[in-house]
């Protein structure tokens, strides 16, 4: 199994949670709302990509450069480490493997 599947599954089970808690901790129904939704596209898109489908590979890795993008600005509006720039720091690091796995495609 590709790094780049593991890194969409990983991550999308993240952001799955982290709307969860932040809807359980702050009763933000938009952190349910986006959570659930880039979670469960990344966890769709990882398994698109177990079955061969190319393309999820690249859906993943534009929701997940959308997240990174959406949690950095994020961070520079609160300046709070958590969750923002946890979820960027992944984010990156499953990006870079996703490309990684794109770069290795043919």
């Amino acid at each position: 199994m590709e790094l780049g599947i593991v890194a969409a599954f990983v991550y999308g089970i993240l952001a799955l949670i982290g709307g969860i808690i932040g809807y359980v901790l702050a009763s933000s129904k938009i952190s349910l709302l986006s959570g659930s939704i880039s979670g469960l596209l990344l966890i769709i898109a990882a398994f698109l990509q177990l079955q061969g489908q190319i393309w999820g590979l690249f859906v993943a890795a534009f929701i997940t450069a959308a997240l990174v993008v959406f949690f950095s600005l994020r961070l520079a509006k609160t300046r709070k480490f958590m969750p923002s720039g946890l979820m960027i720091i992944l984010g990156v690091l499953a990006l870079i493997l996703m490309v990684n796995q794109m770069v290795g495609v043919k």
